[in-house]
This record gives structure tokens, sequence and C-alpha cells, in this order.
């Protein structure tokens, strides 16, 4: 490490303090220590394991490698200057630098900077301002060709403090960009379908901030599609085009563009938000998929990747940086020289090279295997950088496609006819030592025979399959689009065909309505072999992702809950009549009803009660019962006259069987706790408190719970 005066030297990395206020305004706490101290001690290639263990937000957050795919796709010259405003802990600072010739980042705290300084000092075409932006801002060139607001124009309010934060925050930029410069801009669509569906506002950290306009104020506004272009527009700018980071720009595994949305049945990963806990009001897949059909898809976006200046060539990116090093590649569907859509797939990291070049030779060794067959390979080569292989791109509908039309259509003998004509065309030449383990229907292209562009336009307001239509897709052309996991030895066409299935069902809760006995049997499979087979995709798995955890086996770690207000709301329906509180008295001649009250207002909290009730001298027991459901019960207080009751027989008896520290379990809809008062010392008049946390269960809980513990008399 070398200082002089203001500059900072961390490695090749150069920090410069001129601007600096002398203490950082904004921190995460000891986290950042925690995070300072990995970087300083460890190389980037363990991080993945530290993120495993330490299974903390920030960390996670400040040190995925998946943070950098929101900037990976973008195409930049090797001798490209780059703005990055807000760089914090560095996340995608490292990916800039690999790219492009020099990399100028400012942020306010030293801490993160130096963050980002140790994690990156390999680099030698990076230099970190650390101060306020806005004195920072004037001794910017006017010169960069690329300008990033990554998770950082919503902040426009603080950077600038003016009237109208955002559009003077870009115009002050649009000064320092090159004539045909980019400036990119990842933020959160505030009517992010996912803040319907119960996430809170990232910054606010509460529930439908955004959705209601930020009504209760607060430093942070994150913008719709046209509240975006509205600011765009006030500042002159006329190129620009959107693009849409799926789940969201923060993890983002596949980038989408208007010239490629998302179809039906691809946006399956949602529970994706790992940093606080959230509510689960609807199935967001299959809100998307009613989305996407109606072509709304853009409006509710999760998040945006607006570029200002030319348009890109690429239009879709998928991101499989979440497996072992030596299989991390990138797809992406982009315009060749010539304006035609192509497919590229490229290497993301050394390791994964091979991976690419296997592609060229699983494609010529699988042409061999179908020729003569009903199933066409789509065309591979390798691209003249030895990283990258390109494909043709295929017009169709996935296998998938159809068959979820015929699923919710309830067409299910033209499912399985389809499936048969699946298992057919798999199953040619199945005895050769080649074969695509990953055949599944998503990975399969279907042309119609002689479908004209006025008929597909037809199919499309028209779902139905009709005989015509059924026959055009069994003639049409059958094509596989992906098989990177093809391997040197024969694979039986049933294990293939069970391993789609199996996915298929598990990708989507409305394909439980398949038959799968139906299944297997068109399979010839036995219960035996389909536990193989199941346990050989479970090992697949692990084959792939190198047995690190999935992004949703990390939210688990993490620990934030997914609470799903739909399971219990209908507790809440009939809540006046079932969460009455009764208590009845016997002075000698047992219960009755006309010796009965019900106690009002006796909650003080959803599950909490306190009773304080008076009884005359001459009765010998009161019966409470706390509710009028199946429900488990806690005593934390009962008293007589101030004193404690002691549970047991001789003071308590209840129609519930005990758990332990004061807590009953009632199988019933009639449960009551008996307290027999002969057995106190009573005065004339007596108090009686009770406090109690009560939870109505479900019926069958309540008799499990029952019939695991010792019932009391």
């Amino acid at each position: 490490m070398n200082v002089s005066s203001n500059i900072e030297q961390i490695g090749k990395i150069v920090l410069d303090y001129k601007y600096y206020p002398g203490e950082d305004l904004y921190c995460d706490g000891e986290v950042e220590d925690e995070i300072l101290d990995i970087v300083k001690n460890y190389s980037p290639i363990e991080y993945r394991r530290i993120i495993e263990e330490r299974a903390k937000w920030p960390v996670l957050y400040h040190l995925s490698p998946l943070r950098e795919n929101i900037v990976d796709w973008v195409p930049m010259d090797k001798d490209a200057k780059v703005l990055e405003v807000g760089a914090g802990c560095g996340a995608i600072t490292g990916n800039l630098a690999k790219k492009a010739g020099s990399v100028t980042c400012i942020d306010l705290s030293k801490k993160r900077s130096m963050i980002n300084a140790y994690r990156h000092q390999d680099c030698d075409n990076v230099t970190i301002h650390v101060g306020n932006f806005m004195d920072i801002e004037p001794e910017l060139p006017n010169d960069f060709d690329f300008i990033y607001f990554i998770g950082v124009f919503e902040y426009g309010q603080s950077y600038t403090g003016t009237v109208r934060p955002y559009e003077d925050l870009l115009k002050m930029m649009l000064r320092h960009l090159k004539k045909d410069g980019r400036i990119i801009i990842a933020i959160e669509n505030r009517l992010g379908l996912k803040y319907f569906a119960g996430c809170r506002e990232d910054h606010l950290g509460t529930y439908f901030s955004g959705i209601e306009d930020y009504a209760q104020g607060g430093g942070v506004r994150t913008f719709t599609r046209e509240g975006l272009e509205n600011i765009f527009h006030a500042c002159g700018v006329k190129d620009y085009s959107f693009y849409y980071p799926y789940p969201d720009y923060k993890f983002m595994t596949a980038l989408y563009s208007d010239g490629r949305l998302p179809m039906p049945g691809e946006l399956s990963e949602n529970n994706r938000n790992f940093d606080r806990d959230r509510m689960l009001l609807f199935d967001e897949k299959q809100a998307f998929d009613a989305v996407i059909k109606d072509g709304l898809f853009p409006v509710f976006s999760n998040s945006y990747a607006a570029v200002i200046g030319d348009d890109f060539d690429i239009k879709y990116a998928k991101y499989s940086n979440d497996r072992s090093p030596e299989y991390e590649i990138r797809t992406e569907i982009c315009i060749d020289g010539e304006g035609k859509k192509i497919v590229k797939k490229h290497a993301l990291s050394n390791e994964a090279i091979d991976h690419i070049k296997s592609m060229e030779t699983a494609y010529i060794d699988l042409r061999q295997r179908f020729e003569g067959g009903k199933l066409r390979v789509n065309k591979c080569s390798l691209c003249e950088d030895g990283k990258s292989a390109q494909f043709e791109f295929v017009e169709g509908l996935t296998l998938e496609e159809i068959l979820d039309g015929c699923l919710e259509r309830n067409e299910i003998d033209k499912f399985h006819v389809l499936f048969k004509e699946y298992l057919e065309r798999i199953s040619y030449h199945e005895e050769m030592p080649v074969a695509d383990y990953d055949l599944i229907f998503s990975n399969i292209l279907i042309t119609p025979k002689e479908v004209s562009e006025e008929t597909n336009d037809e199919a499309e307001e028209d779902s139905s399959l009709d005989e015509s239509g059924l026959k055009a897709i069994m003639d049409g052309a059958w094509t596989i689009i992906d098989y990177e996991w093809t391997f040197g030895k024969p694979v039986s066409a049933k294990e293939t065909a069970f391993r789609a299935v199996y996915c298929y069902v598990l990708e989507n809760e409305k394909r439980n309505k398949l038959n799968l006995d139906a299944i297997i049997e068109t399979l010839g499979i036995t219960e035996r072999e389909a536990e193989e087979f199941r346990e050989q995709e479970m090992g697949f798995q692990e084959f792939v992702t190198g047995k690190h955890k999935s992004m949703a086996q990390m939210r688990d770690a993490i620990g934030y809950k997914i609470m799903e207000p739909l399971k219990w709301v209908h507790k809440f329906d009939d809540s006046s009549e079932k969460e009455r509180i009764q208590i009845y008295e016997d002075r000698g001649n047992g219960y009755c009803e006309e010796d009965s009250y019900f106690v009002r207002d006796a909650y003080e909290g959803e599950n909490l009660i306190r009773l304080e009730l008076e009884t005359a001298g001459n009765v010998n027991m009161l019966r409470i019962d706390p509710a009028m459901d199946y429900c488990v019960v806690r005593v934390k207080e009962l008293t007589f006259n101030g004193m404690a009751v002691e549970p047991g027989k001789k003071n308590i008896i209840t129609n519930g069987k005990s758990l332990k520290d004061g807590s009953y379990v009632f199988a019933t809809e009639d449960p009551n706790i008996n307290i027999r008062l002969g057995n106190l010392d009573r005065m004339d008049r007596n108090e009686i408190v009770a406090e109690m946390e009560i939870v109505r269960v479900p019926e069958e809980i309540a008799k499990d719970m029952a019939g695991a513990v010792k019932k009391i008399w």
C-alpha cells in the first residue's frame, strides 16, 4: 500500500481522496469490516464458498459474481473509457475493468472504496475517486464512452438536492459523454410485479411504497418505464432503448428486450429477494404468464436497464454462471452483420472454454445419430475467438409451450399423442454412443409444416389445437436447439423422456394434472427404475453446480421468511364467531348456558388475550372456553386473588392434551379449561386474572398433535 497526500495505492488501484470529507457518511456497519477482511485475505475464487458459509445478505450482495451479469453483456471496445457512478464495494468494477481501457469510479465511502480496491488490486486501469459526487463532477472529463448508473439513479435527489434532481443529474452526466457514447441505467421498476406479489420496496423496506408512488415520502425514487422516458425527453434525449433484467438487475439470470420479450413459462425464478422477509400474495409465474400473453411485460418487469444512445445488437442474454466454473456460459440472441438473428454461447471463464468447444463436436455426433430420423439438430460452429460458439436462429414454438397449451385446454389425449411422437423421435438410434441428456421439452423447437404467417397470427388468437393443427405439428420440423449436455455414451430413450417429464412437472404446479402413471406406462419403466432416474438427476445437478448452493438454497440459508397470507387468512373469515371467549360458572349444579357469558375486547394482540374476571364465593368451578375452534393454548399467567394457580389435576382440568410449559392442544371445536375454585382460598368476591396465547390450527394438525402427547384429566 502506498500513500502520498491525497493519493493511496492498493496494488495497482489508485484511490484519490482529494474530496473525501474525512468520514464515511453511510455504512452497513460491522459487516463492511467483515467484507474488507474477506477481500484482503481471500482470492475471488473463494468468494462463493465464503458466501455459502457465512449466509449473510450483505456478503452475498457485495461479493456474488452474479452481480456482474447486469453489465457483462454490454459490448465494449478494449480502449473504451468508462465512468462508474456509485461504485460501492466494486460488484461490477472488475467486469468493466476487464473489458474497457480505463475505468473511473466515484463513491462517497472510503471503506467501500477500499473493499473495491483490494478485490481488484491487480487491475491497472482503475481509479477510484472517494468523496461527494457534486464536488468531483466538475473535474471529470467530457469524453466517456460509457457512464454507468447501476442501482444509483434512484438516489438522484441525494446527489443534486435540486427541485428536479433526476433531470438535473442526467443533464449533468450527458455533458461528460462522448458524442456517440452511452449511459446505462439499471433501476427497479416501481410497478414491478414482485412488489404487487408481496416483496418490500428495496430501499425503504416497506410494502407497496413504489406502487403508491412514495406517498409516505423518503429520499429515493424508482420509476415506471414511462416515468424514465419522461425524464429522458425532458433532457432532450431521443435515442434510447429498454432492456428487462430478470428476476431483477441485482442477480440477473436473463435479459430481455423489446426485440425478444419473454415467452409464457420462462419466468419461474421469482422468490429471489434475499434482504428481508416477504409476503407471497399470488403465484408470480402464473401472473407473469398472463402479463406476457397480454403484451404487458414491459409495464411489470421488476427492473429496467435503460440504454441512452445507440441500441445494441444483443436482444437477449441468459446466464448460466451459478454453475461449476467449467460450465459457466452466457447464451445470447443477437443481430449479425447481415441483419439476421443468430444465437451465440460464450465461455464466462477460461475453464469453460473446453465446454464451448465440445458443442461443435456434439453437433456433429448428434447429426450423425439422427440422420435419416425425424429430429433435426441446430447447426453449430466455433467462432474465431475460440471462446464462443454460434448457432442458427430457428423460428417456432417449443414443445413445452405446445404441451402446456394441451394441458390448459384439458386436451390430455393430444398431450399423449405428442409425447409418444417425442418418444419415437428421440428413440432413433438410441443404441449409438452419443446422447443428449438434456432433451427436455423446452429444448425442442417445432416449426409446423406449411403454416403461413397469416395462419400463425390466427393461431395466436385461437389457441385451440384442432386435428389439422395437430397434423401440422406432427409433420413439421422438430429441431434440437440446445445440446450442451451431450455425452459420448448411449442413454435409453425412456430415461431421457422420464427426465424430461420429471423436470416439466417440477417447474409448474399447473402441470400436476398430468397423469404420471400413464406416462410411466407409456415408457414401460418400473418404480425402481423411476427412483434410479431421480437419483441420477440429483447427481447430474451436483455435477453441473459443483455441489455449490443454488440461489434458492442461499435464500433459505440466509433465513428470511416467505409468508403466504392465503394459507392463514381464512382463519379471520369467521373470527367473530370462532374467536369468542365464553365463561361458565358452576355453583354446585353443573354448568349451564344461563350461567355463562362472553367476554368482549379480550384480545390485546393477534393471538393474545387477557381476562380479568370476578366470581362470587359460592362458585365452585370456573370454565374458560378460549375459542370455538381447534386450537393450541399457552397459559402465560393464571392467578386467583393474586396467587398463582399451580397447573395440574388438582387445580386445573381440560378436555385438551398438555404439551409443556402450560400449553395445551385441543382437538375439538369446544375447548375448555376448568379451574377448581373449591380447592383454593375463596372469599366473598374473588379476582381471576388469565393471560393466554391462542393459535387456531386446522383440525388435522390438532388431532395429529393431540395423538402424540399424553392426555391429562
